[in-house]
């Protein structure tokens, strides 16, 4: 695509997950992060998800309305390529498999679409297009990483069966934490207790304020800044270091071999390691004694920057991270 027919033409990048649907509007270019965001639109209502998975319709819905303004803003032009990134696409995307390739094609006439899981665009946010391993942590934690042949996962298998470290695991710890001292058994915290009672009542009242939720993840992870900010109790100390090698074996477990012969380079991501020092000292600690060649690097940008960045690789044909049915799915 030459210079000039870039400047005419989009690309799209899409983000969609529990907190919502974020679409961006970017000029085409040749890959790399050369796709400039021009405008972004932001709704907090999330997709519907269903019996039949990710529902498409309501996302076609939000999308092209959105996708239209927002070009038509910009002047107009052609949208060359489309990246979406979503909440569950391994799992709860085959709608979005069927539907969107031709729903695309006759509103805009595009045929390249990537359709990929959010911890792929976590990852081409952080790190871009080159090998190494992101961590991506929030409410629930995956860890993935590639040597650009295949992609490596390690856990994201949700509150009930893992995603260990998450906000929701550390919550989970803090609140066990907090009833322990309730009831006066051994490795109890009474300045968790106090907090919880801060944020949710009586103790005694915590079951039925949690378990008929049917939000239980966000509910445990909002605790989660309660347990950091009491660090210097030695219960939430002991949880947060937990936290802490919990994700250091996830971020090792995917860690690509480097051809220099150390362990890589690898990016945290997402709103849990805003929790600071009181759980990346440790992190850092366990990664360095499991991977001791392993260079931490900042991540470079979030899931919708790395959405952005698929969709201009695709246009501009310089994709290179590797396609998978469930991880990133490619029509071209």
């Amino acid at each position: 695509m030459t210079a000039a027919a870039a400047e005419r033409a989009f690309v799209v990048g899409v983000d969609s997950g529990g907190s919502g649907l974020r679409v961006a509007l970017a000029r085409a270019g040749d890959g790399e992060r050369d796709g400039r965001i021009l405008e972004t639109v932001t709704s907090g209502e999330p997709v519907r998800t269903g019996p039949g998975g990710i529902d498409a319709g309501q996302l076609l819905g939000r999308l092209l309305p959105a996708v239209d303004a927002m070009a038509a803003r910009a002047g107009g032009g052609a949208v060359r390529a489309v990246a979406v990134g979503a909440a569950g696409m391994a799992t709860l995307g085959d709608r979005l498999r069927a539907e969107l390739p031709g729903a695309l094609a006759e509103a805009w006439g595009v045929r390249r679409l990537a359709l990929a899981a959010d911890a792929v665009t976590a990852y081409a946010g952080a790190l871009g297009q080159r090998p190494g391993a992101v961590v991506a942590g929030g409410t629930g934690l995956i860890a993935l990483g590639t040597d650009l042949s295949g992609w490596r996962r390690a856990d994201g298998w949700g509150h009930l069966l893992g995603d260990c470290g998450s906000g929701a695991w550390i919550g989970r710890a803090g609140l066990e934490a907090a009833m322990r001292a309730y009831d006066g058994r051994r490795g109890g915290s009474a300045a968790l207790l106090a907090r919880a009672e801060e944020r949710f009542g009586p103790a005694a009242g915590l079951p039925a304020a949690l378990y008929p939720r049917t939000d239980r993840p966000a509910v445990l992870a909002s605790f989660a800044p309660d347990v950091a900010a009491a660090a210097g109790d030695p219960v939430a100390s002991g949880i947060l270091a937990e936290a802490g090698r919990q994700i250091a074996e996830a971020a090792a477990a995917v860690l690509p071999a480097s051809p220099d012969g150390s362990d890589g380079e690898v990016a945290f991501t997402g709103g849990l390691f805003r929790i600071g020092k009181a759980l990346l000292g440790p992190l850092r600690a366990e990664l360095g004694r499991m991977a001791p060649g392993v260079r931490e690097v900042p991540a470079a940008g979030d899931p919708l920057a790395g959405a952005v960045t698929i969709a201009a690789a695709l246009a501009g044909g310089t994709l290179r991270l590797p396609e998978d049915p469930r991880m990133l799915q490619v029509t071209r």
